[in-house]
């Protein structure tokens, strides 16, 4: 267990199907809901980008769980053959089973419940939320591939914003196509000057801003 910004993270095991999960759980006094990161591709829940933008909803009062979409065994697998990350189905399974974990546990059974994807881990948080569309209430994807939801974007409920760093031409494509098939609210969010990770100067610090805002209007 330790403490980052004066907030206790503590370590969680998640049963999601034949498998066990590792998280990192964050919860503010009186948070105002929780967001579950799903992460990208090849990446895992101690990715410095998505810390940062945790940090930030933290301080505006939002719980947050920093989840591995992965075993330790897949991983490894995961980064010779790079097949894991895009098995898009298997990924919102999970994003599922972590979210009937957070109905379940005591400390966050109360709370609304969002999603923020990366990358692959867009497409992964839009299918999850197209089966659990009265427990999640708000979507947020980061360079996300919500193209790779398929048949589930129109079923998505959530009011989702996607945001896509302007120097990312493909992304920006592909993220005007799966939006084309949205039915539910959603906003799509470029962010002038970036590339696919937001790594310029303030251009991540853009993310989390337009994220906590996204999370604080659509939880209410």
């Amino acid at each position: 267990m330790v403490k980052t910004q004066n907030l206790e993270e503590r370590l969680v095991r998640l049963p999601v199907g034949p498998v066990n999960l590792e998280g990192n759980l964050s919860i503010p006094v009186n948070a105002k809901g929780i967001v579950l990161f799903a992460h990208g591709s090849g990446s895992s829940r101690h990715s410095p980008r998505n810390r940062y933008v945790a940090s930030v909803l933290q301080d505006a009062g939002l719980a947050t769980l920093l989840m591995d979409l992965l075993t330790t065994e897949e991983e490894i697998v995961d980064m010779r053959t790079r097949h894991l990350r895009f098995d898009i189905g298997m990924l919102g399974d999970r994003v599922v089973g972590a979210t009937d974990w957070l109905t379940h546990n005591r400390d966050t059974r109360h709370l609304k419940i969002g999603y923020f994807g990366a990358s692959t881990g867009g497409g992964a948080a839009l299918v999850a939320a197209s089966k659990r569309p009265t427990l999640v209430g708000a979507v947020v994807s980061r360079g996300g591939r919500p193209d790779l939801a398929g048949p589930a974007l129109p079923l998505v409920q959530a009011p989702t914003l996607l945001l896509v760093g302007g120097r990312d031409l493909t992304v920006i494509d592909m993220n005007q196509e799966a939006m084309a098939q949205m039915q539910a609210k959603t906003k799509l969010q470029i962010i002038t000057g970036a590339t696919h990770l937001f790594e310029e100067p303030g251009k991540l610090e853009k993310v989390a801003h337009h994220a906590s805002e996204w999370f604080r209007q659509h939880f209410v």
